[in-house]
């Protein structure tokens, strides 16, 4: 393994504040892990163990290439379960926790210790790669945040939309508003106005008992959802096109929202879901609420057959909507909220996760890269290690794998979401590999045996292992 590195924390001692510091050390987080487990997952199903993972596929993307830095804090949450109010009313979400888990993320991810500094190589990294120049956040600049609030989807019968509030499934694993609020302070604090910010799940209503969470703080971001109620804007659409290069037939053409197109920038914030169809839904699939339509919508391409399949080396329309240079292209950051975890949509409450160093609790951690694929390959490890199926079904990382080959996939698909007919080949859209085993969570670049995956881990709070 590479040797670790300490990292200077941007997080201080605070009595009833932020967690205090802890210096990351790659090695001690997982060897932490290691003991946890007790060589073997007491309960876990039984997974196959690789102590020689297979090799990389893909280019890494980063400042750091291929690092997903992993955060993971006991204490970020006092939610007992159902019967203990919801997990989002009041502090049981710490705000001053969600804080520090968000601010030493990015600076895992960057290299940065400042929250500042973190934005700004963020913002030049991308403009590079975009052909922009070294330049940062101008005033001005657009920023969209696309949580996952799937559960809050306009057709399920679980939001009333007459009232914009819960009818059932209050504490579903949606991405946290608190979450969001940390997001919106450290954008808001780099200068970026309230105004040029948007939030924006299409399918979803943005209903009260979130709302009030963000609104409360930061009343001037533009909060946009499906009908624009209740002083939400609603989503429309633009004349900016996307093409599924399947190249469907007689399907209505897809546009991007309005403002999506007139993004500078995106955030992605995705959720820790297992999926009864596609095995898993993480960061790419997000974007199917960057479609102002419903996925499965009569007289638009059906998304669902070649996200669902269960074959190999076939279409994938996860990576066109991963590579199109108004999604993809434009993230700035991905992050994979793991406060909660469970099944969709068969869960309607979180589930407690096996897996050490969760132990039987809420996972309670963050995920954050800048590589598409790297993110949901480790996510995806995550969520087979504590699954006994629909993660682990056939073709479940069919799709990163196509993301990964995107300029020569196994399906032999010219991928080209942009141009409305085949011409110019998507790029590898990032890396793609599996850790070692569910133990020692390792990967190529950790093992220092080739150019892939680097899971880089830090824990928070006091009830750390010694």
């Amino acid at each position: 393994m590479k040797t670790p590195h300490t990292s200077a924390s941007p997080i201080g001692p605070n009595p009833g504040g932020p967690p205090e510091p802890f210096s990351l050390d790659r090695r001690a987080f997982l060897q932490r892990s290691l003991a946890l487990a007790g060589g073997c997952a007491l309960g876990l199903p039984t997974v196959a163990a690789a102590t020689t993972p297979a090799p990389p596929i893909g280019q890494a993307q980063g400042i750091h290439p291929g690092r997903v830095v992993w955060t993971h804090d006991p204490e970020l949450t006092g939610w007992t379960g159902p019967g203990d109010g919801h997990w989002w009313e009041g502090d049981r979400v710490k705000r001053n926790r969600m804080d520090a888990m968000l601010t030493r993320a990015l600076g895992e991810v960057t290299g940065q210790a400042r929250a500042a500094d973190a934005w700004s190589a963020l913002f030049r990294h991308r403009n590079r790669a975009r052909g922009k120049g070294d330049t940062g956040y101008k005033a001005g600049e657009k920023i969209l945040i696309k949580p996952n609030w799937v559960g809050l989807i306009y057709r399920e019968g679980h939001v009333n939309g007459d009232t914009y509030r819960f009818i059932r499934r209050h504490d579903y694993m949606n991405t946290a508003p608190q979450l969001i609020l940390a997001l919106l302070r450290q954008l808001t604090g780099l200068g970026v106005r309230a105004a040029d910010i948007t939030v924006c799940d299409t399918l979803a209503y943005l209903i009260h008992e979130y709302s009030d969470v963000l609104r409360q703080e930061f009343p001037g971001v533009r909060y946009e959802d499906y009908a624009g109620k209740f002083g939400r804007i609603q989503v429309k659409p633009s004349t900016t096109p996307l093409y599924w290069s399947c190249r469907p037939a007689h399907a209505a053409q897809d546009h991007l929202p309005t403002s999506f197109a007139e993004a500078d920038y995106l955030v992605n914030v995705a959720n820790l879901k297992a999926h009864q169809g596609s095995g898993v839904t993480l960061c790419a699939k997000n974007h199917y609420g960057s479609l102002i339509r419903w996925p499965v919508q009569e007289g638009y391409y059906d998304m669902h057959p070649g996200v669902f399949s269960r074959q190999t080396r076939v279409y994938r329309p996860l990576v066109d909507l991963m590579g199109h240079a108004h999604l993809g292209g434009k993230t700035v950051l991905y992050l994979v909220d793991g406060l909660f975890s469970g099944l969709h949509p068969r869960d309607p409450v979180p589930q407690r996760m096996k897996l050490p160093p969760f132990n039987n609790h809420w996972p309670c951690s963050l995920f954050a890269s800048q590589d598409p694929v790297a993110i949901d390959s480790v996510a995806l490890d995550f969520l087979q290690a504590e699954w006994p199926n629909h993660p682990r079904q056939p073709g479940v990382d069919d799709y990163l794998r196509e993301a990964a080959l995107a300029n020569d996939p196994p399906s032999g698909t010219f991928y080209d979401p942009n141009h409305d007919s085949p011409g110019q080949r998507l790029p590898s859209l990032g890396v793609h590999e599996h850790w070692n085993n569910p133990q020692d969570k390792q990967y190529s670049r950790n093992l220092g045996t080739g150019s892939g995956i680097e899971l880089v881990g830090a824990t928070l709070g006091a009830r750390r292992s010694a």
